[in-house]
């Protein structure tokens, strides 16, 4: 029977209380939003947070931290497994993400798999929906699933020598992933003594974290490895240590640690391995195991060398291990007083340069003012934007639009 003094405080019936699982929509078209809205309803599911399927919205919304479930609507797409790679950075990796298209194809699965994503072909019906998104929840709470591959792109800076700018590119390659393709970055800091990255990032009064004499990698959580990073803004921050009562093979392993709890929280680890901190050339060093690797080089002899040694400690790796190679010449010194030409260096090492960054005259004025490289008037700065494009599979020059369209068609 009807408590009709309850009814009349609230003003309606008791609801029977919205099975909890947080998602949110990003869709293509007005029927497949219908369809998820009147599934998630009928069985009594919290409605996911919807949105058209942009950079911008996707960017705005899914970095909600309750949300458990993204469902990406690719039936528009022309490729779906391109298309969902190219958005991957904007994407949480605490989520699941469960992709919805109508392209019939074993290898699209396969390809999303391999991005830790789930695939639902359409058309579905809203049982099948449901039944779905339920089990996708279930294997969140079975740790198990797609989903819990996706981890970290690690991206490792690597400078031919010291003083190539090794340091400056990454903090502005960090600045460009976080603040304009909207990606959760976390840089990591080689230099365990000294390095200017807090400068570069425009960092004030910066300490980098002490380890303590009896900490032990192993013992790390969660907790404790958010505990050591210092948060730059709301998508970047820094992991910066220093040991003085550890070897440097010993700081680095805490290190790595720490990185390996925290790919699972953020879409790229940026590593800032400049060659004067004397890791460069191990060849069993774990910035041979990233998944980019971006070289940077000076226009210079003695530069260029060390490049192409480390360039073939990368290609004597079996081809499925090998990373994807960037290959950046930075002029830290006027163009005109190079020891070496563009020509040749492409010559020597036996491809052209992906990216070559000009002589950047203000430099230190930008810097020490707190300004970013990125933004600055000097044609560098679409250099540095065309690095992080690359850095994300973008074209050079990107749609606005999260896919493209077909125009004019014969």
């Amino acid at each position: 029977m009807l408590d009709l003094v309850d009814i009349l405080k609230s003003g309606k019936p008791d609801e029977k209380p919205s099975e909890s699982i947080t998602s949110a929509l990003f869709y293509q078209t007005q029927q497949c939003r219908q369809l998820v809205l009147e599934s998630y309803r009928f069985e009594g599911i919290s409605e996911p947070v919807v949105a058209e399927n942009t950079d911008a919205d996707i960017s705005e919304y899914v970095r909600l931290q309750t949300v458990e479930i993204v469902i990406i609507e690719l039936n528009d797409s022309q490729n779906v497994a391109e298309d969902a790679k190219r958005i991957s950075h904007l994407l949480p990796s605490h989520a699941s993400v469960i992709v919805i298209g109508s392209e019939d194809a074993i290898s699209t699965i396969r390809n999303l798999k391999e991005l830790g994503f789930y695939y639902l072909f359409w058309p579905i019906t809203k049982q099948e929906l449901i039944d779905f998104v339920r089990s996708v929840h279930d294997n969140r709470q079975r740790n198990r699933g797609p989903g819990q591959n996706r981890r970290a792109k690690q991206v490792s800076v690597i400078g031919a020598k010291g003083g190539v700018g090794t340091t400056a590119i990454s903090a502005e390659l960090s600045y460009l992933l976080s603040e304009v393709k909207r990606a959760s970055c976390i840089v990591v800091d080689h230099n365990y003594n000294s390095g200017n990255i807090d400068i570069m990032l425009g960092i004030k009064q910066f300490e980098k974290r002490q380890i303590q004499t009896g900490s032990f990698a192993d013992t790390l959580d969660l907790a404790s490895a958010k505990s050591l990073l210092y948060k730059q803004s709301e998508l970047l921050s820094l992991l910066a240590l220093t040991a003085p009562n550890l070897t440097q093979s010993e700081t680095t392993e805490y290190h790595r640690f720490v990185v390996d709890i925290m790919s699972s929280e953020c879409n790229f680890i940026i590593e800032d391995v400049s060659a004067s901190s004397g890791v460069v050339f191990e060849k069993d060093h774990p910035w041979l195991k990233s998944d980019c690797i971006i070289l940077i080089t000076s226009p210079t002899v003695s530069s260029l060398r060390d490049a192409g040694r480390i360039k073939l400690l990368i290609e004597n790796l079996p081809a499925s291990e090998r990373p994807r190679l960037i290959v950046v010449v930075n002029h830290i010194v006027p163009e005109k007083y190079a020891s070496v030409s563009q020509t040749e260096i492409d010559k020597f090492l036996k491809q052209k340069a992906d990216v070559v960054i000009p002589f950047i005259s203000n430099f230190s004025d930008v810097i020490l003012g707190g300004k970013r490289l990125a933004n600055n008037t000097h044609k560098s700065s679409a250099s540095f934007k065309s690095l992080a494009s690359l850095v994300v599979g973008e074209d050079s020059e990107p749609s606005k639009s999260l896919f493209k369209k077909l125009f004019n068609k014969a």
